[in-house]
């Protein structure tokens, strides 16, 4: 009976693994919302690090340390953070920047996993107002796939831009 249900186990834990493996090897999310503000107005609050901390959704810690670069505002402007389990460990870097449609980031995640994301923000004029949308992208490594059998990412990571994206809104609406 108990080497029944150890083969069992085996076989269960096997077939688990088999099938994340088959999981995809990339993972995108995508989020926008319409800001009543001209991109030349919105791309301020994106492209500089230090205007994050007005909107950002990942300051769940308030005992996060926090980290700026040299420069916190363009290409080559660094933010780095270590805090809690909610928010981990990890720095980000703006690679390229389009003004005043486009800001570009390589995402480097090292705690709780490690993992690098191309992040980008776009911001499209529609009339008087604008189109932002924040999308990430990445490479899903066998953990990444073994998760997303038990956890939605795109909603874990949507929920997250969906408040972010609300909250830059309210900010820029508020200070036109």
């Amino acid at each position: 009976m108990f080497k029944i249900a150890i083969l069992s186990a085996g076989a269960l834990i096997a077939a688990v693994l088999g099938y994340a493996a088959t999981r995809p090897d990339s993972f995108q999310v995508t989020r926008s919302i319409t800001i009543k503000a001209k991109p030349e107005t919105i791309f301020p609050y994106i492209n500089d690090f230090r205007q994050w901390q007005a909107w950002t959704p990942y300051n769940k810690d308030p005992e996060m340390k926090k980290t700026f670069g040299d420069t916190v505002t363009g290409t080559g402007a660094t933010y780095a953070w270590e805090g809690n389990r909610e928010v981990g460990k990890g720095d980000i870097t703006i690679i390229d920047t389009q003004p005043p449609g486009m800001v570009e980031f390589e995402l480097h995640m090292i705690k709780p996993f490690e993992g690098r994301n191309h992040v980008v923000f776009t911001l499209a004029a529609e009339g008087d107002t604008t189109r932002v949308t924040w999308a990430i992208d990445g490479k899903n490594s066998f953990t990444g796939k073994l998760i997303s059998l038990f956890m939605d990412v795109d909603k874990m990571i949507g929920t997250d831009f969906e408040k972010g994206l609300q909250s830059l809104k309210t900010v820029v609406e508020r200070n036109p």
